[in-house]
C-alpha cells in the first residue's frame, strides 16, 4: 500500500473517531421496569443522569422488589446504549472505503 493511501486512511480513522466521541457525548438513552415504576436516563458513558420511582412502589414497602426494578432498568438502559454505540459505529466504519465490516476488538 502506498504512503499516500495510509496517510488518507489514517485520516479517515481520525474522522471516524472524533465522529464517534461526538456521538458518543450526545447519546442519551431512557429504559423503564415494572411497567413504568421505574425509569433510567443513561447517557453514552454509561453513567445513569436520571432516576424516577413512582410513588406507588414506596408504599408496598417491598425493598426487594424496588431493587429488582432498579436493576432491571439500569440493565435496559446500558444494553440501549450498546444497541445505539454499535449502529452508529456501522454507519459511520461504512463510510470509509475498503473496510467492510470494520470490527474493533473491545468496542463492542
Amino acid at each position: 500500500m502506498e504512503v499516500k493511501a495510509l496517510q488518507q486512511m489514517l485520516m479517515q480513522f481520525r474522522q471516524m473517531q472524533e465522529r464517534l466521541q461526538q456521538q458518543v457525548a450526545e447519546l442519551h438513552v431512557e429504559a423503564s421496569a415494572g411497567g413504568g415504576m421505574v425509569t433510567v436516563k443513561m447517557n453514552g458513558q454509561k453513567q445513569v443522569t436520571e432516576l424516577r420511582i413512582e410513588p406507588e412502589v414506596f408504599a408496598g414497602k417491598d425493598a426487594e422488589m424496588l431493587q429488582d426494578l432498579i436493576a432491571a432498568a439500569v440493565n435496559e438502559a446500558g444494553r440501549r446504549v450498546d444497541e445505539a454505540l454499535a449502529d452508529q459505529m456501522k454507519n459511520i466504519a461504512g463510510g470509509i472505503a475498503g473496510v467492510p465490516g470494520l470490527k474493533i476488538p473491545g468496542l463492542f
